[in-house]
């Protein structure tokens, strides 16, 4: 088994990829270029980072691991992890025209701001490596530029203007991320509907197999599981295709086969809502109020 690394810090971030002392003990960009890593030591451990990290890889190839799996990357994309993530390091190959770059923030970084109330919003910090934003030239101009104003803020002297501007620069990076992969999700509307189908099939096929039963209601994390897709991933997916998130959906549909039960059998709705997965049926009536608009026993006695 791998040894786990904890880096908590920028200064530990930067001793273990070989860089030179950072500028700023929050926050830190640098280049691939500049890295001078100890392979044979990195290939021997899991480190896990409690930064947020957002890396482009422009003239850079190989992989990454990430979770239980091994991930290709490829020019021009996007990858973002947010802290706690456990990543395994493969040898790679950089250009040496490489306009690859890596930033790292701390959460302290960002503890007092909007941003730091609002970094969850930004859910690709949860998707899985494979689900990396493909950035076009155009699109990579301007979160470079982006990226070199928050490299000049801060290697000025600090002021009492400095963390700030930093933090709004990252924030507009994010939001510019965040249109990017609005437009990915446009760009590939008939692969999503493809995949909004094989989530409803995958949820009348697991409610015909009696999973309910055993495992109750299922879950936006057993969903994406099984579409091999991280969960945040399919949420968002889901919500630019259809309105609805994935947990949304999935409640809908429970909720509308509850209401075929309740008017086409004389189950009662005690056991409808074990049938359906609920633990406890009162779980189950306060769902059905909450988006019927009334009981599963007015329900039935209204229709």
């Amino acid at each position: 088994m791998k040894e786990l690394i904890e880096v908590n810090n920028i200064t530990e971030a930067h001793k273990i990829l070989g860089l030179a002392k950072p500028s700023h003990p929050l926050v830190s960009v640098f280049s691939p270029l500049d890295m001078h890593l100890d392979i044979e030591m990195l290939e021997k451990v899991k480190i896990s980072v409690n930064l947020h990290q957002v890396w482009m890889n422009d003239g850079v190839s190989g992989s990454v691991g990430y979770g239980r799996n091994d991930y290709d990357f490829h020019e021009g994309t996007l990858a973002f992890f947010k802290p706690g993530q456990v990543l395994t390091y493969h040898e790679k190959s950089i250009q040496p025209d490489s306009e690859a770059w890596g930033l790292l923030f701390h959460p302290d970084l960002i503890r007092k701001s909007e941003l730091g109330r609002t970094i969850e919003s930004y859910s690709f910090f949860d998707y899985e490596i494979n689900e990396a934003l493909h950035i076009s030239d155009a699109e990579k101009k301007t979160l470079n530029e982006i990226k070199d104003k928050i490299v000049y803020e801060y290697s000025l002297n600090i002021d009492k203007h400095s963390q700030k501007l930093i933090v709004s620069n990252i924030e507009l990076l994010l939001d510019y991320c965040t249109r990017y992969y609005d437009r990915q999700f446009y760009t590939r509307t008939n692969l999503n509907k493809d995949l909004v189908t094989s989530f409803e099939h995958l949820l009348r096929d697991y409610y015909k197999s009696g999973k309910p039963l055993e495992a109750g209601i299922p879950t936006v994390a057993y969903c994406g599981s099984e579409l091999n897709m991280s969960s945040s991933y399919l949420s968002d997916l889901l919500k630019k295709e259809t309105g609805k998130n994935a947990q949304e959906h999935i409640h809908h549909f429970v909720i509308d086969k509850a209401k075929t039960q309740l008017l086409g059998t004389t189950e009662s709705i005690s056991q409808i809502a074990y049938g359906l997965g609920f633990e406890y049926p009162q779980h189950f009536s306060k769902m059905f109020k909450a988006k019927a608009g009334v009981s599963p026993a007015e329900y039935r006695s209204m229709n």
